[in-house]
């Protein structure tokens, strides 16, 4: 089959398109002939070998982590698809390679396509709803009448984050360019920030829950609009103990994952806030959930651009340069 391979970590390295063997499927996998793959930052981080020392992939590897498709076939303990089936997913750690044709992904990872959406639609999905939902929901534990402040509102994470918090009844602020104002209210955004312009945190106080998406400097001013009490979640980094505990890494490793969260850990405490990274993990009892917010209206998909299959590696240079709003997508062959 056609794959985007990765041949060795190196930063912006490239990525060639190659002949790869058919995926085997486990008893527990599902065989997924791709529709289409989104495209993440996380792809260029992997690709980089930014976390090739607690998430290591052997090159060549297939790259790409997010997918909609048909199932073409299953391994024999799966009775919740059959053939024929519209799936969508984020495959698990280690498991990753949606820039293919075809791609075997565990059952227990995928769910069926919600039914209002395209396949391209459906793509664009499974990260950043993911993301926001173990971030909101499960960390965040986000309540009706609190007020969370969700950085880089018009990027993929943002623009899904934005309607779910809507729903769960909270006061969203967020940061974003004065052209995207429009698309980040539409979104329910209730304060919107430029970040050109204005400094959120002279502007904003006294919020439940932060989802941090950028640099340390934002990280850091970020605590100061949480009241006591209140969540700073980062996705992007650092990563901090829990996270090292949760990836049973050793000893040596769980000592540097202290060091990197150490600065920004004793700073939450001194506030009486925590601090907590989040990355994202594969589910697909939480897809399931999500494609039914969708297909009742509460929240839709915002999609880019969509690139063709040959155009993979424009389509990631494309999201590197910060400027897509919401996500970007690639229509497989």
């Amino acid at each position: 089959m056609k794959a985007f391979v990765v041949d060795k970590y190196k930063k912006s390295g490239p990525l060639r398109l190659a002949d790869m063997p058919d995926p085997e499927i486990g008893a527990d996998d599902v065989l997924v002939r791709m529709h289409a793959a989104a495209i993440n930052l996380l792809d260029s981080k992997v690709r980089d070998g930014a976390f090739k020392l607690f998430l290591p992939y052997r090159p060549p590897f297939i790259l790409g982590h997010d997918l909609a498709g048909t199932v073409l076939r299953t391994g024999a303990n799966v009775q919740q698809f059959k053939a024929g089936d519209e799936v969508y997913a984020r495959p698990r750690d280690g498991r990753v390679g949606t820039f293919a044709e075809r791609i075997a992904v565990d059952a227990s990872d995928l769910a069926l396509k919600p039914a209002s959406l395209s396949m391209e639609e459906a793509a664009s999905i499974p990260l950043v709803g993911l993301t926001a939902w173990q971030a909101l929901v499960e960390l965040g534990k986000l309540k009706p009448g609190q007020k969370v402040f969700i950085q880089a509102g018009s990027g993929g994470v943002g623009t899904f984050a934005i309607q779910l918090a809507k729903h769960l009844g909270a006061t969203v602020a967020t940061t974003t360019s004065a052209a995207n104002t429009e698309l980040v209210r539409s979104l329910g955004a209730d304060v919107v920030i430029d970040y050109k312009t204005q400094d959120f945190e002279q502007l904003l106080s006294g919020y439940d829950l932060v989802l941090n998406s950028q640099d340390a400097r934002t990280l850091a001013k970020s605590l100061n609009v949480l009241k006591p009490g209140g969540k700073l979640i980062s996705i992007s980094g650092p990563p901090d103990i829990a996270f090292a505990r949760s990836l049973g890494l050793n000893p040596v490793l769980r000592f540097v994952m202290r060091m990197l969260s150490r600065g920004i850990v004793k700073k939450a405490k001194r506030r009486g806030v925590d601090y907590a990274f989040l990355f994202m993990r594969a589910d697909g009892r939480q897809l399931a959930e999500i494609a039914k917010l969708i297909d009742g209206g509460v929240i839709r998909a915002v999609v880019d651009k969509v690139f063709p299959f040959a155009q993979t590696a424009d389509a990631l240079a494309y999201v590197e340069t910060g400027r897509a709003k919401g996500k970007v997508v690639v229509r497989a062959l």
